[in-house]
């Protein structure tokens, strides 16, 4: 490590970084991460924000962390909120707060609409650079474990009979659209990001979707527009119209977001053509080519979002599809796309385990990447936290064979009391 970088580790912004890293998808360190949190965060901001814990806290617990008055920390706090790098909520009638992650979190949120106290372009220029260029964040976020942040929602006219039936309702983008308690449009920020650097596309920009407590935040303070139910399957008919994927969060109740990505622009698209796995992030659907109907045109490489279809011409003149199945989102873009229904949407034979909400999925992530301990003892005030902090670390640390027998007892009996709990 440089002495710049290793002088940096020792400021508020590497305590602050240090801090993003107990979260279950990290966010790797690099001198590009430092010159984003020192344009969104102030030093003193930055500071702060270190020591709060994981789980959301309320302005009273911020206060004391803090060592300084209540009005104090509330001012500090509202106006992070107000800034989209904190997101408030109500819980059980009181105010909370908590620091999302970067991703899906306040990197999102600093591009979701123009804005001028601060600067875009640059900014963009950085963000392309930490994701896009280099690799250490992209691949922590979805090549790491067998849990991902997001999961493809399979576009629905697609899947036709007899598997129709077999789409369930948490699949469902309409579903999520029809039973959110708050629907909140914004800008896209992967396009938005990508026009800055003078490479985006022309999809519909206004199309990033959000729900429940997420919206609501997030329209409280102006960085979405509240939207109604109709007005919401609208746009998603659009995103359809227009080859889009929709990428939404994984979990199968109080679902925060659904992107509707295209395959240029896309930062998810993008890893998985460039690590060429979808592991974490498909359907519980695969595309099926028919030969009998398939004429060879090319139509759905040209759309799949992912290059999992590729048209090759042969010497002699002859013409075939290539099929990845490896990558193969199973979102239905070229199904949609296919004039001569030769694209058929099929279940795939092992479905995949779709955590049931946001803290069980958080839980499930931070096991599969060695920082259950940060997640569940976050609290290190009392000895008898560092104590089993220490335990659950080294049996996180143990070979491969053993440390999996160790977590799904650990999932066994302690999710539960985990998820009661946050």
């Amino acid at each position: 490590m440089g002495h710049h970088l290793m002088l940096e580790k020792q400021s508020a912004y590497g305590r602050m970084i240090e801090r993003l890293n107990r979260f279950p998808q990290g966010a790797p360190e690099s001198e590009t991460l430092y010159s984003i949190l020192k344009m969104l965060f102030t030093e003193k901001e930055a500071g702060l924000v270190a020591q709060m814990p994981i789980k959301p806290f309320t302005a009273k617990e911020a206060a004391g962390i803090w060592k300084i008055s209540e009005l104090e920390a509330r001012k500090v706090l509202d106006d992070l909120a107000g800034r989209a790098m904190l997101v408030d909520l109500e819980v059980k009638g009181e105010q909370r707060f908590c620091l999302p992650p970067p991703m899906a979190g306040f990197f999102e949120f600093t591009m979701m609409r123009v804005r001028q106290d601060v600067d875009q372009k640059t900014l963009a220029e950085l963000f392309h650079q930490y994701i896009n260029v280099e690799e250490d964040f992209m691949r922590e976020l979805f090549v790491t474990g067998d849990t991902g942040l997001g999961r493809v929602f399979v576009q629905e006219p697609t899947v036709k009979e007899p598997y129709a039936m077999e789409i369930l309702d948490w699949e469902r983008a309409t579903h999520v659209i029809e039973t959110a308690t708050y629907r909140g449009v914004s800008m896209c920020y992967c396009r938005h990001k990508k026009s800055h650097i003078g490479q985006a596309c022309d999809a519909p920009m206004d199309i990033c979707m959000t729900f429940n407590s997420t919206a609501r935040s997030l329209i409280k303070h102006g960085h979405a527009r509240e939207v109604s139910k109709s007005e919401c399957l609208e746009l998603l008919h659009q995103a359809w119209e227009h080859n889009l994927v929709q990428f939404g969060e994984n979990v199968r109740e109080g679902v925060n977001f659904i992107c509707n990505c295209c395959g240029c622009c896309c930062e998810a698209l993008a890893a998985v053509k460039r690590f060429q796995m979808t592991q974490t992030i498909h359907s519980n659907f695969i595309m099926q080519i028919s030969d009998e109907n398939c004429v060879k045109c090319g139509r759905c490489a040209q759309i799949c979002p992912v290059d999992a279809l590729k048209l090759v011409k042969a010497e002699d003149g002859t013409r075939r599809i290539d099929f990845n199945a490896d990558i193969c989102l199973g979102c239905g873009v070229c199904s949609r796309g296919c004039s001569h229904g030769a694209m058929t949407l099929v279940p795939r034979p092992d479905r995949a385990i779709t955590p049931l909400n946001t803290t069980h999925r958080a839980v499930i992530m931070a096991a599969e990447r060695g920082n259950l301990q940060d997640l569940i003892f976050d609290n290190r005030m009392l000895f008898s936290h560092r104590l089993l902090a220490g335990v659950l670390g080294a049996i996180l640390k143990m070979p491969a064979v053993k440390r999996n027998l160790a977590q799904k007892q650990l999932k066994s009996r302690f999710i539960e009391k985990m998820l009661s709990d946050m």
